[in-house]
């Protein structure tokens, strides 16, 4: 107990003290995944309403897809990303394996899933309220979105949020395809599990206790958002 109470001070004074590596760690967690949440939400939201605004062959099949892959397996994703930025991979001329790009692309397929199944549940009820409106007033696709995404606000801020969560507290498929490379690909999840393997606490217990507090901020976050919605 005196040594978990001793790390956890000096994890504090890691914070305080505006530590570098530290905050070089955050840094990289924050801007990875914010990016991963922003481009999966671009690409998923507009997947979401064709599945909800459109009735074609294979939608209640591609609905059912999106709702299993919210629990995709990270390590899975990891390696298929590991697979295709490698040198003799589709994508392996991007030079994006051990490179943040690559995390982001790691993390983009793992809150995917999650932006499509709950932009969809989201949009749903406005769409079968409002369907013969707008298509009565001729609006197209886009229009049709852009005011389903208008009335839908809270709950897609929410499924932002989600998407979000997933992304930096996830730590398998970014391990495989960023390399935990120290300045370079570690982000907080990477680093505590470095850390805790060597021992080395006080870094650990700081990265851990920031990580929870953003996990918590986000469901509370989420959870406020909900209730209002």
């Amino acid at each position: 107990m005196h040594d978990l109470l001793q790390a956890t001070g000096l994890a504090m004074g890691l914070i305080l003290g505006g530590d570098a590596e530290l905050w070089q760690v955050i840094l990289l967690s924050l801007r990875v995944s914010g990016t991963a949440a922003a481009v999966a939400f671009v690409v998923g939201l507009p997947l979401a309403a064709l599945l909800v605004m459109s009735n074609f062959r294979g939608r209640d099949l591609l609905l059912l897809l999106s709702n299993a892959a919210l629990g995709l397996p990270p390590v899975v994703v990891g390696l298929v990303c590991y697979l295709l930025l490698s040198r003799s991979g589709l994508l392996g001329g991007l030079g994006w394996l051990f490179r943040p790009a690559g995390m982001v692309l790691a993390q983009t397929l793992l809150a995917l899933p999650i932006v499509v199944a709950l932009s969809s549940r989201a949009l749903a009820p406005f769409w079968a309220e409002y369907r013969d409106v707008l298509l009565i007033d001729g609006a197209g696709f886009r229009q049709s979105l852009l005011e389903l995404a208008r009335m839908a606000r809270p709950p897609l801020l929410t499924v932002f949020l989600a998407a979000f969560g997933r992304a930096i507290a996830e730590v398998g498929a970014i391990l495989i395809v960023g390399g935990n490379i120290r300045g370079e690909t570690r982000t907080m999840t990477t680093a505590i599990a470095l850390e805790t393997q060597k021992g080395d606490l006080p870094l650990a217990l700081a990265l851990g206790g920031l990580l929870l507090l953003m996990c918590l901020g986000v469901s509370t976050v989420t959870l406020l958002l909900d209730r209002r919605a």
